[in-house]
């Protein structure tokens, strides 16, 4: 038997009255984001499902080239038949969008955060424990209120891996410019260049590899939602390995967990590649040569 303690704080109570609150102050505003957001992926998933898979395919490994490589381009090209030939096709490219649309919006919220909290000490003293909140928070629990704003379906999933995934890009972020060599900046500074025209011309370029890095760990973080997505009825992969766990079928849950796989490979050296296709990264190549 358990005792008594001593006292108890109604945390968990306030945060709801706060969630209910919220939810009554701005239920329209919440509606538009919901039309919005659906409206996204719904159309990104159709432009990855409707033309004919080798269409989708042979585009998605020209990206590849374009980024990588032949190599990368090739092994595009056999991860996606593996996908088709597992009958995944339809629940990758619904995936594909859900990743896609939610690392785009957090990146377009993360890049202007983490570009404000490099050159501003108090921003960043007070984004920093936000983002530690956010990052260490169970990924679940941000289910929760999403699921009673958003109700169930792709946009609960999209807002909150939107909320776990935008802590990289802030962070990486920040890094990136504070690492640029005073110096450098301080003769932009010499030379009369206005702020904007320094953070434009000199730390973003000299910042860009720490910049895609943080966009990497957004899509893998994106990416590793999509199965927590799933459990409220978001498309895609995540509800077949939902599925899979509930009936325990080890064959359905291997599938859509190798999809999972093939696309986090792609995804990662696309990323990787147009990092080191930067002038930076190929000037630091050429340096160390």
């Amino acid at each position: 038997m358990s005792a008594e303690p001593m006292f108890r704080l109604p945390l968990g109570d306030w945060v709801e009255s706060g969630v209910d609150a919220v939810i009554d102050t701005f239920g329209g505003l919440f509606d538009v984001i919901r039309t919005v957001l659906l409206a996204c992926f719904e159309s990104l998933e159709l432009v990855l499902t409707a033309p004919p898979m080798a269409v989708v395919a042979l585009v998605l490994a020209a990206v590849a080239l374009l980024a990588k490589g032949w190599r990368l381009a090739l092994g595009t090209l056999v991860g996606l038949l593996v996908i088709a030939g597992v009958d995944q096709w339809d629940n990758a490219m619904a995936t594909l969008a859900l990743v896609l649309v939610a690392s785009v919006i957090a990146l377009a919220i993360g890049v202007p955060l983490g570009i404000w909290a490099a050159r501003d000490d108090r921003v960043s003293a007070v984004l920093r424990p936000v983002l530690d909140f956010m990052q260490t928070m169970p990924a679940f629990v941000y289910l929760i209120p999403v699921v009673i704003i958003f109700l169930t379906g792709a946009v609960p999933g999209i807002v909150a891996t939107i909320v776990f995934a935008l802590a990289p890009g802030v962070r990486f972020t920040e890094l990136g410019i504070r690492q640029v060599d005073r110096e450098v900046v301080e003769a932009g500074h010499a030379f009369g260049s206005t702020p904007g025209r320094i953070l434009r011309q000199i730390q973003l370029p000299l910042a860009l590899p720490t910049i895609m890095a943080g966009v990497n760990q957004v899509i893998m973080l994106s990416l590793s939602m999509v199965v927590i997505a799933g459990m409220v009825g978001a498309d895609g992969l995540g509800r077949d390995v939902v599925s899979a766990l509930s009936r325990v079928d080890v064959a359905l849950g291997f599938e859509a967990g190798l999809a999972v796989v093939i696309l986090a490979i792609y995804l990662d050296r696309l990323t990787s590649g147009l990092a080191d296709r930067s002038p930076v990264a190929r000037a630091l190549r050429a340096t160390s040569a």
